[in-house]
């Protein structure tokens, strides 16, 4: 992949997801509540930039996380709807920095980023062999 630095800008990705019982907290032991675990918000957070970036990748290539801050800012209950929205902010060869929110119902629950790399996914495999 090389991705033009300006067509880059326009790749984005969004994601509709509901709370359920093994979102929460207390179900990925990152807390005592029957709330959206963060764990897994990182996790749809991620989804949403694979989602995005996807379209730009050339047969054979994936992308893997390489760096993630994100701040948890609201709770979200059982049942909740969340949309997670990707959007690139920056583009160094292979290397693709995502502007990351969620929201339920217009609130900012968290936001963030996460970097990606682009990568060959047969060779990356065959280096950890």
């Amino acid at each position: 992949m090389r991705l033009d630095p300006a067509a880059a800008r326009d790749l984005a990705g969004t994601l509709e997801r509901t709370v359920g019982e093994d979102d929460t907290a207390v179900a990925v032991g990152s807390g005592s509540l029957p709330v959206l675990g963060t764990p897994v918000l990182l996790a749809w957070a991620e989804a949403a930039t694979c989602a995005a970036l996807e379209p730009a990748l050339d047969a054979g290539e994936t992308s893997v996380g390489t760096r993630v801050a994100l701040e948890h800012q609201a709770p979200s209950v059982v049942g909740a709807v969340v949309e997670v929205s990707a959007t690139v902010v920056h583009v160094d060869g292979r290397l693709v920095r995502f502007s990351v929110a969620a929201r339920q119902q217009g609130r900012l629950v968290g936001s963030g980023e996460v970097t990606r790399v682009v990568v060959g996914a047969e060779r990356f495999m065959e280096r950890l062999g």
